[in-house]
């Protein structure tokens, strides 16, 4: 009796480990990479969960109103900045050149990152695909880096208009405007496009979830089984040209415009340039 009980014991065992193991099976491969000697690491995650405000779930209807006035607001503004630029032949002028620019970035930037925040507050689904949130991060520093080169180029603009204004119209001709929005344009994609395919090489074996309404840098590749340091020191190194530099060159213009504004021997001139230059001392 005790050697049929072992066997039956061991036929009912190999039944159950048959049908569970490639249950077992397929959740490791869900959830840890496979090593290949052939082919290195692969990933099995093909999804990233963005939590944003998943703590906030009985506000969800209300953020989601929130949000998408805020985001119909700006853009309806900025297109009828860009709107009034483009038609009316006053405005026509380096500085509101440059400040259409700028509306369209705004336009881009929002568009980038919104969207997919108000589908996820309005569903609470928050999943979004790897190459998508790699998409998303290079777009949104794209016009990040764009928009720290716009401000620096504004600044530069209204720094020969009230510094240097003999030098103005050599400066600020037309095709010198179209170069240096281009290349505030064009500077800030290709800087974005090393960090994002450099990313875009990483694996990414777990955890799955970014605590963040959208796909930043830092939380993105902390998610990666390589070693962040070497990104961090990258990303780093990128950001001192493309962010610091034109931020100190934008805040020693304006010290310059405003020093020299302060010198102006009329109270009437100096309240006239403030008023006209307030715009982009607010931005």
């Amino acid at each position: 009796m005790d050697g049929v009980a072992w066997i039956l014991t061991t036929e009912r065992l190999s039944e159950e480990m048959t049908t569970e193991t490639p249950a077992a099976g397929r959740y490791a491969l869900e959830t840890h990479p496979m090593v290949n000697p052939e082919q290195g690491n692969q990933t099995s995650i093909t999804e990233l969960i963005l939590l944003g405000f998943g703590t906030l779930l009985e506000l969800q209807i209300l953020l989601f109103l929130l949000f998408l006035v805020i985001y119909i607001a700006t853009r309806a503004g900025n297109i009828l900045i860009m709107a009034l630029v483009v038609t009316d032949q006053h405005l026509h002028t380096p500085m509101y050149f440059f400040l259409g620019n700028l509306s369209c970035l705004e336009t881009c930037y929002t568009s980038t990152i919104l969207p997919r925040l108000l589908a996820s507050l309005l569903t609470g689904d928050g999943t979004i695909l790897v190459s998508g949130c790699i998409t998303q991060y290079y777009f949104f520093s794209s016009l990040a880096a764009t928009e720290c080169l716009l401000l620096s180029v504004m600044s530069y603009d209204r720094y020969l208009a009230i510094v240097k204004p003999l030098h103005y119209a050599a400066h600020m001709s037309d095709r010198s405007c179209l170069q240096l929005a281009a290349g505030s344009w064009v500077d800030g994609f290709l800087v974005s496009s090393i960090t994002a395919v450099l990313t875009s090489q990483l694996n990414f074996c777990g955890p799955n979830s970014i605590d963040h309404f959208f796909c930043d840098f830092i939380p993105l590749i902390k998610l990666s089984c390589n070693d962040p340091k070497l990104m961090e020191m990258l990303s780093l190194t990128l950001s001192f040209p493309f962010l610091l530099v034109p931020f100190l060159l934008t805040v020693m213009s304006y010290i310059s415009i405003i020093t020299t504004i302060l010198r102006f021997p009329s109270t009437t001139g100096r309240q006239k340039d403030f008023s006209i230059y307030s715009s982009h001392l607010i931005v």
